[in-house]
């Protein structure tokens, strides 16, 4: 039950989004039992958003899982996450955060997991 909600200072056109999507679901794969068939996307292009003072590009995936991965692993996914956005929007690393929620509770389909 992953979700990845990206909010970037960047236009975002439909193949940029697609193809963002589609690489997320191959990224969630380096946590042991989450995969794209389970994963919920956001992109937010054009959002206001500042990073060191300025609106230079920049962006922020926020990565909520249900249940917990290892300091390993999500750092894997880390690296996997700023891969697809530098490549796909042209945003240097250092410019990009990775914020991770884990929750033991998660509700889907009307009831709680």
């Amino acid at each position: 039950m992953p979700f990845i909600n990206v909010k970037t200072n960047c236009a975002v056109d439909k193949n940029k989004e697609t193809a963002i999507k589609s690489k997320l679901g191959q990224a969630i794969t380096a946590i042991p039992g989450k995969s794209e068939a389970w994963l919920m996307v956001g992109i937010e292009p054009g959002y206001k958003l500042y990073f060191q003072g300025t609106d230079a590009p920049c962006a922020i995936a926020d990565v909520s899982i249900l249940g917990t991965a290892s300091a390993s692993v999500l750092s894997d996914l880390t690296g996997r996450i700023t891969d697809v956005i530098s490549g796909e929007l042209d945003i240097q690393s250092s410019r990009i955060y990775v914020k991770y929620s884990q929750h033991p509770e998660w509700g889907w389909n009307g009831s709680n997991l």
